[in-house]
């Protein structure tokens, strides 16, 4: 059994990962969760994600969660929504590559190109 101050803890990390999907405007993530995508670790890339979004206090950020995308053999994809710029499609991410879009594209800006399955962002 845990004690009250550990219960309360979790539950207020709970309702911080929670507060992440719920957000509305501005930036969003959209992780595609079709069977594809959740045996090739789709979970995992969401977990990752809504875990690093709450540590770096990125609460504005929505995340939601979409159905097969049709490209099984680049999954898990990912989608990145960032205002005034089109959406980047990200494939093969893994929760490292995760952290990776995190920090360089949602904070800096920067496409993560190597995983970006855009053709017109390709370098």
């Amino acid at each position: 059994m845990k004690s009250r101050e550990e219960l309360q803890a979790i539950r207020e990390r709970a309702k911080a990962a929670l507060a992440v999907r719920e957000t509305q405007g501005g930036p969003r993530v959209v992780i595609a969760m079709g069977t594809c995508g959740i045996a090739a670790g789709a979970r995992e890339v969401m977990t990752t994600l809504l875990e690093d979004l709450a540590q770096r206090g990125l609460g504005e950020i929505t995340v939601s969660q979409t159905g097969c995308k049709g490209l099984c053999d680049r999954e898990p994809m990912v989608e990145v929504h960032m205002p005034g710029a089109p959406p980047v499609a990200y494939g093969g991410v893994t929760p490292q590559v995760m952290r990776r879009i995190v920090a360089e594209h949602i904070v800096n800006g920067q496409v993560v190109q190597e995983y970006t399955l855009n053709a017109e962002l390709k370098e």
